[in-house]
């Protein structure tokens, strides 16, 4: 029976009572049980009159949990333990500052965790979604040599590093896709709601129009004939290309491949993937794990199927004895500079040294290409808005202009 008392999963209590002043006072707090509760809240010279075991709400009905929460609150976790202030101490400082209520309530459930006799490491990994096992074996690795502050502040560095180098590829992608939406949702508008006015305007003035016109026409014509069907087939296919690409392996892949091949596009992602495999490698690296299973935790890391593929190769070539430059090598997806940090790194000792600076390089480079690409498209971009509109307006005004040099 106490076994099972002591495994009893903690949770979150409210509470009601008088402090030692006589003054009513309430809150939360976690416990194991309402009794455990009280009691722990006697000794803190509270007398509960109402404890009362808060109901849990599902994280649907919370905000998301975004990967910047995650990379923040290991930020904070590191400066706490610098600090000396100890882990369960450091869980209540941290979850007060969160802004994040479903965050917020994580943070709880891993100091109930704690508080019950767990390790850190073990309790994140009951938030598999959240923690993964590659955070999990960094702070395991911390906790076992002692210097869980050390480990936790590369973790929350290598967290960061990794979440803005997403970003800027998510915002190399983002800015031209949205404006050229913007651009189809404007011009579909005139053709749909503008064009068809001209057109009546147009049936009185009992003479050709001009081949443009006439082409524009033709084209809101068509739209607004089979607006319900174009419609019905762009959400289509946004639903099934989504749903292909949450469920099929191979089109991911296809995707994966897909990428690295654009123009523009494909070097800032190959960029992006040099960088997310140095900076994991020199992180586990230094943390003290395995080659191989450092191998293990880049492949996944990488972010794209064809790196994936080539660290796994790696890995096995490594596990066989062959030195790490000559793996890669071996794969033909790495570049030179890359190649050449890791040789210098293997033969001088200090691998996880020369790593960080490979990931440094290319995170500037993305840095660059995202600033330069953003640069170019916008003078592209309103160049592809003029005409597009201009176009439109010059075909509806075109009759107007040949009627007035007649008259």
């Amino acid at each position: 029976m106490a076994t099972k008392t002591a495994q009893q999963k903690s949770a979150t209590f409210t509470y009601e009572g008088l402090d030692r002043q006589g003054k009513k006072v309430k809150g939360e707090t976690s416990g194991k049980g309402a009794a455990l509760v009280r009691a722990e809240l006697r000794k803190q010279g509270i007398n509960a009159k109402k404890v009362v075991k808060k109901r849990e709400i599902s994280l649907g009905g919370k905000k998301k949990i975004k990967p910047m929460d995650i990379a923040i609150f290991t930020r904070q976790m590191a400066t706490m333990m610098k600090a000396g202030v100890p882990l369960v101490q450091a869980f209540e400082i941290v979850a007060d500052g969160l802004d994040n209520p479903s965050m917020k309530d994580v943070v709880m459930k891993l100091k109930s965790e704690v508080e019950g006799g767990n390790n850190f490491a073990n309790s994140l990994r009951k938030h598999p979604q959240l923690f993964d096992d590659l955070y999990c074996s960094l702070v395991d690795a911390g906790e076992q040599s002692g210097a869980l502050e050390t480990m936790l502040d590369r973790v929350a560095l290598y967290k960061e590093k990794s979440e803005a180098l997403k970003l800027k590829v998510k915002k190399a992608l983002k800015y031209p896709i949205s404006v050229i939406c913007v651009a189809i949702i404007v011009t579909g508008i005139l053709l749909v709601k503008v064009v068809p006015t001209f057109k009546d305007l147009f049936a009185g003035f009992g003479a050709e129009l001009p081949a443009f016109t006439q082409f524009v026409i033709g084209i809101s014509d068509g739209l607004v004939n089979n607006f319900l069907f174009i419609l019905i087939s762009i959400v289509a296919f946004v639903l099934i290309f989504a749903e292909m690409r949450k469920r099929s392996e191979a089109f991911r892949d296809n995707l994966d491949r897909l990428m690295l091949k654009l123009p523009i596009v494909g070097d800032i992602t190959f960029k992006a993937t040099i960088a997310r495999y140095a900076r994991t490698l020199s992180t586990t690296f230094s943390a003290g794990v395995p080659l191989i299973d450092a191998l293990d935790a880049c492949a996944g890391a990488t972010g794209n199927v064809v790196y994936r593929k080539a660290v796994l190769q790696v890995k096995e070539d490594v596990s066989t004895g062959q030195q790490l430059q000559f793996a890669m090598r071996s794969t033909g997806v790495f570049p030179a500079m890359a190649l050449q940090m890791t040789a210098i790194g293997e033969e001088s000792g200090a691998l996880d040294a020369m790593l960080e600076k490979v990931a440094i390089y290319y995170e500037d480079e993305v840095d660059a290409a995202v600033d330069g690409l953003t640069s170019m498209m916008e003078p592209l971009i309103m160049s592809v808005l003029g005409v597009l509109i201009g176009g439109l307006i010059i075909a509806m005004y075109l009759p107007i202009f040949q009627l007035g040099q007649v008259v």
